[in-house]
């Protein structure tokens, strides 16, 4: 009887990992990030489970590809697209050459997730042109100056993946300059305004008693950065690259203390330390747990307040608060917790992506709140608007803006 209850054995194809690793190569091309750890955990579930019944499958391999959740609709679309129609494979074997793509492949239909799909898996024109045939020569412009320039200035949110990634890899190449502050103590310099009076003395009682006058320079030091970013649902389609920006400020700024909040805050100071921006940002996903939710800007600058200010916010640091400004359950406590971080910070600067719009105005509850307590209100929605920052940090006044006054 106990031989019966043995389950049968699982029919696994030949090539189930050849097939599982051009797999995961089209989810590589579409955005998502998968390493060479993640094929091997879809392999093994795969062969776990088997191919016999399709949900199994997918569930298989959904729990070891799916990272974030925003991911779910692109492997959604990938899957059914993938294993249904066994051309596919040709296709995905064309990933690895450069694509050639005719005029009116893309269609943007207002969609990001089918526009990153079909830019994965854009085929070269099966029809060959005859030597009779006029044959048009089309020159590919990507990487010149003026696509360049198109890429910085367009924003993330209506970037397809290719442009993407040639972002984040922009955006691993910034050189933030960094604000400095004058230290206490100073050094002997000869070009120095200030007279070491100290050190010429004892240099006069080692000399015979003959004054020599000996000059000192001011030490500076960075000042301690604070990064506060919004990672609700409406800033979806910013956090990927905010997280990317982090690390690149973290990497260049021997001081940096970076928080997440959607419903609840959360530190990412240690996460953010490591050298490579991919484990930084696995790392990350992992830790946190309330990705493109709600917004409760209230609670976590409250959370901010108490438990993490007076740690800081110390040596005359500058914090960078990155959001939209749009509270879920905005309070009238808003207003005293953002007046709290103000007075805590030496200069609060409000980095919103909705600043992209000339329209713009501060009509919501929350923002017209948040507005009277920060020094500046700068955007943060495209290349061109990371590289003026970075670029500005240094010069950056303590003083408020007289547009917010």
């Amino acid at each position: 009887m106990t031989g019966s209850l043995k389950p049968p054995p699982k029919k696994v194809t030949p090539k189930l990992d050849q097939n599982i690793m051009l797999f995961v190569r089209l989810l590589r091309a579409i955005g998502m990030k998968l390493g060479s750890a993640d094929m091997l955990n879809a392999v093994d579930a795969a062969k776990t489970v088997g191919v016999a019944n399709k949900n199994f499958m997918y569930h298989a391999l959904a729990s070891s590809l799916i990272k974030r959740r925003e991911d779910k609709p692109l492997f959604d679309q990938a899957f059914y697209m993938f294993w249904q129609n066994p051309k596919f494979h040709e296709r995905i074997r064309d990933l690895l050459l450069p694509k050639i793509k005719s005029p009116g492949d893309e269609h943007d239909d207002g969609a990001a997730m089918l526009r990153r799909l079909s830019d994965a898996l854009a085929a070269p024109p099966k029809d060959q042109p005859s030597a009779n045939d006029d044959v048009k020569i089309e020159l590919d412009t990507t990487g010149t100056a003026t696509d360049s320039d198109r890429l910085k200035h367009k924003d993330f949110e209506m970037m397809s993946a290719d442009e993407m990634q040639a972002a984040l890899a922009a955006n691993a190449n910034l050189q933030p300059k960094l604000p400095r502050r004058s230290a206490r103590r100073s050094k002997l310099s000869s070009r120095g305004q200030l007279i070491a009076i100290r050190a010429a003395l004892q240099h006069a009682e080692r000399q015979g008693g003959m004054v020599i006058p000996k000059f000192r320079s001011v030490i500076t030091k960075p000042r301690p950065l604070v990064i506060l970013c919004d990672i609700s649902g409406s800033m979806e389609h910013y956090s990927r690259i905010m997280l990317h920006f982090i690390h690149a400020l973290t990497r260049n700024h021997p001081q940096v203390s970076s928080f997440l909040f959607g419903t609840r805050l959360t530190n990412i100071s240690r996460q953010m330390r490591h050298r490579d921006v991919d484990e930084a940002v696995q790392s990350v996903s992992h830790l946190v747990d309330d990705w493109s939710g709600g917004t409760r800007i209230s609670a976590s600058l409250e959370t901010f307040n108490h438990r993490w200010s007076r740690r800081v916010m110390g040596q005359g640091a500058i914090t960078l608060l990155i959001t939209d400004g749009l509270d879920r359950n905005p309070d009238d406590a808003l207003g005293i917790h953002m007046e709290r971080l103000h007075k805590s910070t030496a200069t609060l600067l409000w980095l919103n992506p909705l600043l992209r719009f000339d329209g713009f105005a501060p009509k919501s509850h929350s923002v017209r709140t948040m507005i009277q307590h920060v020094d500046h209100f700068l955007p943060i929605h495209s290349l061109r608007a990371m590289t003026d920052l970075t670029a500005s940090l240094a010069k950056v006044q303590t003083q408020r803006d007289a547009k917010l006054a």
